[in-house]
């Protein structure tokens, strides 16, 4: 654990290229149809990085699952089921059901060493206001962290801290790739729909949350290599996990047309 950018898990360097992927809730679901296409172009990936959903996403494929086998485990959940209401002063709910499913899938021992790829989640402390990246040790302690959305969710105590959504402070953590001298590709899939009516209270904190992500992504898009950011996930909201094959498509489809440009930055000399 660190509070800066740490090195990734494991001691070689990536032979490919360095993923960072941002939270975007349902948009996430994108960041799988990102995968599936590099695996189907043949690009390599050489490590990763996650913040929120783009936590999900990354860890999911660095212990080994293909990205439409991840789909079809997300479309054959019940999402309201996984976040039960605990209504306490810290948050309205609780992910103990969140983490026995992710502890049924990747086993509740998952090491960061055990991993495909070095993979590196961010969380943000609470108290202390500032970036906790993890890169070693048990992995769902910091996934979960991660992914939990302030007042929404119960902060996860952690190795002394109270942790919470990684995205709050760092939506695209660019920062724990940019040592490993491999490309580093952004991807982010919270685009803002600038055309969007808000028409509810419910938009008006989606949208209040979205634009608190958004704003401390800008400076870290300039340091990739190359940015994916696929203009159609602004028409969709957070919530859209019914919306999974579309969002998936969105991604795999984007990744698709930009093959010219990731092959590119494989290429000697580039």
């Amino acid at each position: 654990m660190s509070t800066h950018a740490p090195p990734t898990s494991h001691s070689a360097p990536p032979t490919g290229l360095s993923l960072a992927l941002s939270g975007g809730g349902a948009r996430g679901i994108a960041h799988l149809g990102v995968l599936a296409a590099l695996d189907e172009l043949g690009l390599p990936v050489g490590a990763l990085a996650g913040a929120s959903s783009g936590g999900l996403a990354s860890t999911f494929y660095a212990a080994g699952f293909a990205p439409r086998e991840v789909l079809r485990l997300l479309q054959g959940t019940s999402i309201p089921r996984l976040t039960r209401p605990v209504f306490g002063r810290n948050g309205l709910l609780g992910l103990e059901a969140v983490g026995q499913l992710l502890a049924r899938h990747l086993g509740a021992d998952l090491q960061f060493e055990d991993l495909r790829w070095p993979l590196t989640l961010v969380a943000t402390d609470l108290e202390a206001g500032e970036s906790v990246y993890f890169s070693q040790g048990p992995v769902l302690p910091p996934l979960l962290a991660s992914s939990a959305v302030p007042i929404l969710y119960r902060p996860i105590e952690y190795q002394g801290r109270r942790l919470v959504d990684g995205g709050l402070l760092n939506n695209l953590p660019v920062e724990p790739l940019l040592a490993l001298g491999a490309p580093v590709v952004g991807v982010h899939c919270n685009p803002i729909n600038r055309e969007g009516r808000i028409p509810s209270l419910r938009r008006v904190v989606e949208r209040t949350l979205q634009i608190a992500l958004s704003a401390n992504v800008a400076s870290r898009k300039a340091q990739c290599a190359l940015l994916l950011e696929p203009p159609e996930l602004r028409l969709y909201r957070p919530l859209d996990f019914r919306k999974a094959d579309e969002l998936f498509a969105i991604g795999y489809r984007y990744t698709l047309a930009q093959a010219a440009a990731l092959r590119g930055l494989l290429a000697p000399g580039a």
